[in-house]
């Protein structure tokens, strides 16, 4: 259920920022609508999810990281935001990193 929660945090912030960027500014109503409650509902679900016992560095490791990748994916598939080899490299980073920190959250050295 805690990660389903993160999951859930995920999915809310990347909707909520991809909404920003359709808002226009906060000129567009439904765009800004969904911005306040993806918002809301991600550092709800994010909450939820270190009051069930998540690590903190873990959860938000992972919400950061899925989050930023989520967004550049998003944004090169459907807002032909462009996507250099390089970006692809650093999302590859990302990724690495965010599975050394649950490695090494599952695997602790004395």
């Amino acid at each position: 259920m805690t990660w389903l929660l993160l999951a859930g945090a995920i999915v809310a912030e990347v909707t909520a920022t991809v909404s920003l960027k359709l808002s226009d500014g906060f000129s567009r109503w439904l765009p800004t609508v969904l911005v306040v409650i993806g918002y809301i509902t991600a550092f709800v679900c994010l909450a939820m999810a270190l009051k069930r016992g998540m690590p903190l560095g873990i959860a938000y490791g992972v919400w950061a990281a899925c989050g930023v990748a989520l967004v550049a994916i998003v944004g090169a598939v459907f807002l032909n935001e462009p996507l250099s080899l390089v970006q692809v490299g650093g999302l590859a980073l990302i990724a690495g990193g965010v599975l050394a920190l649950e490695l090494g959250a599952s695997h602790p050295s004395s």
